[in-house]
């Protein structure tokens, strides 16, 4: 926050847009730096952090914007930086008058006592994504568990309904019929690519807790070449050795291995095993809206 006030200490207005280039300068940041993404992949972390820096110096008074995406220094911002503080944080902004009550609505300063105000250098969307992220990782964990814990018809049958779900094997029917030949704890089969049957994929699955290595991913190379098909999936309650995934990689037939990791992250995305508990809205201002009124 102290570079982004020192920038505005000329008194002019400053765009966002402008800060973030000069601050990405200040911080040395490269420009894949610059460019990495929030977990959603919706916005880049660094321009997250350089609007949220805005928002907090706005709330404690030291920045004022008159327009859209420009802002100022205040004669309070000025008064901060003469302080020549080493750093401005939140402990610096909650001396500020007014920041508690515009960051938390208090109703006075002295009644926020004990807020939790902690120094965490993530942005609210950081720690809800992050938050999410834990909590997704746990049910996925979960998701395997039950997985490895049920019977060899039940995870065919999840396969089964992951896939039609994704949009494979025509209807749950035809999945159905075409899964689940081999006999052993897992899945083996052919499956339409689509509803139309245009092109045919060969399907294995293992739920097993060891490393699935190169010699089984030769093994299922070769049941496509048994079954002329060229396209094949291989999924696996575990993982696949890095052997494994160079060999997938070079060969001539196309096969997709679909690890512990990638299934559970399948599954929730498509619903399968899982069950939405709530939901969250994040909201913005519109500002087309507020642009009528000053228009």
């Amino acid at each position: 926050m102290r570079p982004m006030l020192e920038l505005a200490a000329d008194g002019n207005q400053h765009s966002i847009r402008e800060v973030t280039g000069q601050l990405a300068g200040v911080f040395n940041l490269t420009p894949a730096e610059v460019q990495e993404l929030l977990p959603s992949g919706q916005q880049s972390t660094f321009r997250n952090r350089v609007a949220w820096a805005k928002t907090h110096l706005k709330m404690a008074g030291l920045l004022d914007s008159e327009r859209r995406g420009f802002f100022k220094i205040t004669p309070q911002g000025l008064q901060v930086l003469e302080q020549n503080p080493t750093r401005i944080d939140l402990k610096i902004l909650r001396g500020q008058p007014g920041y508690l009550k515009a960051r938390d609505g208090q109703k006075d300063e002295s009644s926020a006592e004990g807020s939790p105000l902690a120094e965490d250098p993530q942005t609210p969307e950081e720690q809800i994504e992050n938050a999410y992220i834990t909590l997704r990782r746990s049910l996925g964990s979960e998701l395997l568990a039950r997985l490895l814990g049920s019977s060899p018809e039940f995870f065919e049958k999840t396969v089964v309904e992951l896939l039609v779900a994704m949009g494979y094997g025509g209807t749950r029917k035809d999945a159905g019929l075409a899964i689940g030949r081999s006999g052993d704890e897992g899945v083996d089969g052919i499956i339409k690519e689509d509803r139309l049957g245009l092109d045919a994929i060969y399907i294995q699955a293992k739920r097993w807790l060891q490393t699935v290595g190169r010699p089984e991913i030769q093994k299922f190379a070769g049941a496509l070449q048994g079954f002329r098909a060229k396209k094949g999936i291989f999924i696996t309650t575990s993982e696949f050795s890095r052997e494994a995934r160079e060999y997938a990689d070079k060969i001539e037939n196309r096969i997709v291995l679909i690890d512990g990791s990638m299934l559970w992250n399948l599954m929730i995305d498509y619903g399968i095993g899982v069950s939405k508990t709530a939901s969250y809205q994040i909201s913005k201002i519109d500002h087309d809206y507020f642009d009528e009124e000053n228009s």
